[in-house]
């Protein structure tokens, strides 16, 4: 048996393995498509033999499905943790909320190819690996829901909401105003976009006047 500290050496050198999968494969399917991007691409991309794609995972799919696991299980973690953050600064719900924004800009900004797979994934539904992508998909959007909950309860936001679309509608519009700004407006700064939707999100969800 290895030992302890072997052990975690081992899993540190797969973890870092199957991040260059991850990231050899969400940029190549990004750019050719999933059909059109084999295991020889993705593992020459990422610098290793094709037999290490498939010992760390059986298939092309189960990558793919793995990856996209992995891309929105560290979104769910940056957009929970600006709202845990804004908390320990005793912010209120629309801070956590506008924090949420701009970590889910910052995630975006550091992973676009990421964000432009998951958001054309979205609408697609004859894949294997849909029924992952609404459960993971469910975790980010719950993150906000519970802000909007709290924030309902303690009478910062009206009780009339809809909780769960509203979560919807503010995860999409970080997504899709990211995207444009990506594509269109690359110009703009990240404090630039970020302000813009925290004048939105100020108007039309903590109802100040």
């Amino acid at each position: 048996m290895e030992s302890s500290s072997a052990a975690s050496g081992g899993s540190t050198r797969r973890e870092a393995t199957r991040q260059k999968l991850y990231e050899a494969a969400v940029t190549l399917i990004a750019e050719q498509g999933f059909s059109a991007t084999t295991v020889d691409e993705i593992a020459e991309r990422a610098g290793v033999a094709k037999g290490t794609v498939y010992y760390n995972f059986a298939s092309k799919s189960v990558l793919f499905e793995e990856l996209l696991r992995h891309g929105v299980g560290l979104l769910t973690a940056s957009l929970r943790e600006a709202a845990e953050r804004t908390a320990r600064d005793g912010g209120g719900k629309v801070d956590a909320l506008d924090a949420m924004v701009r970590a889910g800009l910052v995630f975006i900004d550091r992973y676009p190819s990421f964000t432009q797979l998951y958001v054309a994934e979205l609408w697609r539904t004859n894949r294997a690996w849909q029924s992952t992508l609404m459960v993971v998909r469910q975790q980010a959007v719950a993150v906000v829901e519970g802000v909007l909950r709290e924030g309902v309860e303690s009478g910062e936001f009206s009780d009339e909401i809809d909780v769960p679309l509203t979560a919807a509608a503010l995860v999409g519009m970080v997504l899709v105003a990211a995207l444009d700004w990506k594509s269109f407006q690359p110009e703009r700064s990240l404090d630039d976009v970020h302000a813009a939707l925290s004048r939105l999100l100020q108007g039309r969800v903590s109802g100040r006047h």
